[in-house]
């Protein structure tokens, strides 16, 4: 059958309607901050052609320059008035000299599902001393089976405390659970109220952190978010509700980027990590996210990994999969990452919580966690939120005993020494939920590694308004349709192959109608065989990437006999092979030719979203 236009138009609305059920959260346009952009420059940074693009930028693009990471060398900017941010982007991801270009995407904290008991500091006071003589008293930040105590008992005494930053809405600093017990860290080369950036790092007074979501040095919590991740962190290693306070065995860096609606931004994320690295942090806990994918804020996770800081993400309260629809930063591939799900008291998973038996590594308590609020409050909150910070302050408590510790090392002694557990099986890669007491035992007999697995951030641009989405080569294309002595001829052919599913078709719609700018989706280095039937006639040919998007068909060939499509696809190690199909489309929108995988199974489009979810 020919495929004409109008039918096309037609399938496509169709495709429309029906995947405006279907299309994953994370495929629709990303939120940004309007005029405003994250570039990185090829090479290292430092250097007189980096010197030389800003200039540039500033003299002739009336660009002005909020902030840079020259050991990223990634440059933020915002645009002059008028000024076109698509354009832009595409501007500047055709200069030689950009290794990419993207907006500043808006990020959030997932919140907080549902807060009960909120009790004041006397109440706890009270309650506490009623506890003291039980092992699990009434004020136990979770009943959930993971031997915090256990693990306390093997505690070194005369040890330096870890550095864990809460990259969050802040920290009530004046809270008397962080003040008794000395919690807060101290930047020990800064001297305060002085007006004077005596270390150097680019952030005058900076004693405790940094608000980098009103540039200040006062990383005040106005959220609550914040102020009771803090609270689990601590409360992972020692007990918060027993008084007189200990003192803290580690230190929390209180570092706001998310302002009191519990929003922020790439660049005050970016900022944040690198700051968090560049002072000591070992630990960073990231209980936020929701984002899609973005290259600036995978290369400070990177840079975080490089200097064998461990980084902790939540991931997520939407009850979904992972592995299907992507949670950033969660889902970055990096080796030092921990994306962590949340379980009840009773070792179930909770019903807020993402999972994914690809992406989402361990399981840790999140449901009814009892900790701090600030003005000397306390009460109980439930998300991947709290259990985040169970497994960011048992990271700590591993360091602090073994502190030669790779962050891929943590990591791995982390999963080993978790806790199977049925509700796991099939939604977390170490099918477990965490142990304190097995992981801290096992990180006291460890030997340091002074290396760790290697680690390259691979840029993705974001899809540009001439792109219908991500990528999908097609080449060598061959007819294999024998002539009389057997052989194969060479068919003149050089073009682009679409790789589009339902739902894709109409996130792809959803991005153009938004006016909003568009990322390439991430893509896995393949070879697979393309099988394209044109009449009685076959060609083959090979893809050597995929993603679930793609690119463009740019030929008239195969439209006019109603090409069939038929790919041959193997997963990147090799173990899984897929079979998609899909006839070629015509879009008027966009004026060129498509693959429309309108009859693909689930199965198949899940598997390709999982290979291609984190790289």
């Amino acid at each position: 059958m020919v495929l004409n236009r109008a039918k096309v138009r037609h399938l496509l609305s169709l495709l429309a309607t029906l995947a405006v059920v279907t299309v994953p959260s994370v495929m629709l346009a990303q939120e940004y901050v309007p005029g405003e952009v994250i570039i990185k420059l090829k090479g290292s940074g430092k250097t007189m052609k980096a010197q030389a693009f800003i200039g540039k930028a500033v003299s002739e693009k009336a660009m002005t320059l909020k902030g840079s990471y020259s050991g990223l060398n990634m440059h933020h900017f915002k645009l002059g008035d008028g000024q076109d941010l698509e354009v832009t982007l595409r501007d500047l991801r055709n200069d030689p000299d950009v290794e990419y270009a993207e907006p500043n995407y808006i990020l959030k904290a997932p919140g907080q599902v549902g807060q009960e008991e909120v009790i004041s500091m006397s109440d706890v006071r009270a309650q506490s001393a009623v506890a003291a003589s039980s092992t699990v008293g009434t004020l136990a930040q979770t009943n959930a089976p993971i031997q915090l105590q256990n693990a306390w008992s093997q505690m070194s005494s005369s040890v330096s405390p870890v550095v864990v930053a809460i990259i969050d809405t802040g920290v009530d600093m004046n809270h008397e659970v962080f003040v008794d017990s000395g919690a807060i860290w101290t930047n020990p080369n800064e001297i305060a109220s002085n007006g004077i950036d005596d270390d150097a790092n680019g952030y005058i007074d900076d004693v405790h952190g940094w608000n980098f979501a009103a540039n200040n040095n006062s990383p005040m919590d106005d959220d609550n978010h914040g102020t009771h991740v803090a609270g689990i962190v601590l409360g992972t290693t020692q007990d918060i509700a027993a008084f007189p306070m200990q003192p803290a065995a580690i230190r929390i860096m209180p570092l706001k980027f998310l302002d009191s609606s519990g929003m922020g931004t790439t660049s005050d994320a970016v900022k944040a990590i690198y700051y968090a690295v560049n002072n000591g942090a070992k630990v960073l806990n990231n209980s936020w996210g929701g984002g899609g994918y973005s290259n600036s804020l995978l290369d400070a996770i990177a840079f975080a990994y490089s200097r064998r800081v461990v980084f902790v993400a939540a991931a997520g309260n939407s009850s979904s999969n992972n592995d299907v629809a992507p949670t950033y930063p969660a889902n970055y591939s990096v080796p030092g990452v921990i994306s962590v799900a949340s379980t009840t008291d009773a070792d179930g998973l909770s019903s807020f919580s993402n999972y994914g038996l690809s992406t989402v590594h361990v399981g840790s308590p999140g449901s009814s966690i009892w900790s701090s609020l600030p003005n000397n409050f306390y009460g109980r909150a439930s998300g991947t939120s709290m259990a985040t910070p169970f497994v960011a302050g048992l990271a700590a408590l591993m360091l602090r005993e073994n502190s030669s510790l790779s962050a891929y090392q943590v990591r791995e002694l982390l999963f080993a020494g978790a806790q199977k557990i049925s509700s796991l099986q099939t939604k977390t890669t170490t099918k477990a939920r965490i142990n304190a007491y097995n992981s801290v035992v096992a990180a006291k007999a460890a030997t340091g590694d002074s290396s760790q697995p290697s680690f390259a951030a691979s840029s993705r641009e974001p899809a540009s308004a001439e792109v219908a989405a991500g990528c999908g080569v097609v080449k060598a294309l061959i007819d294999d349709a024998s002539g009389p002595s057997g052989t194969s001829r060479n068919v003149a052919f050089f073009g682009l192959l679409v790789l589009f599913a339902a739902p894709v078709v109409v996130a792809l719609a959803l991005r153009q109608s938004s006016g909003k700018s568009r990322r390439r989706f991430p893509r896995y280095d393949i070879a697979s065989t393309v099988r394209l039937k044109v009449g009685d006639r076959e060609l083959v040919g090979n893809v050597n990437s995929i993603s679930m998007g793609g690119v463009s068909l740019q030929t008239d060939a195969w439209l006019e006999n109603g090409g069939v499509v038929t790919m041959s696809i193997k997963s990147p190690d090799g173990r899984e092979e897929i079979q998609v199909g899909g006839k070629i489309v015509w879009s008027e929108e966009k004026k060129r030719y498509g693959v429309a995988f309108e009859g693909a199974d689930s199965s198949s489009l899940n598997s390709i979203a999982r290979w291609t979810s984190g790289c």
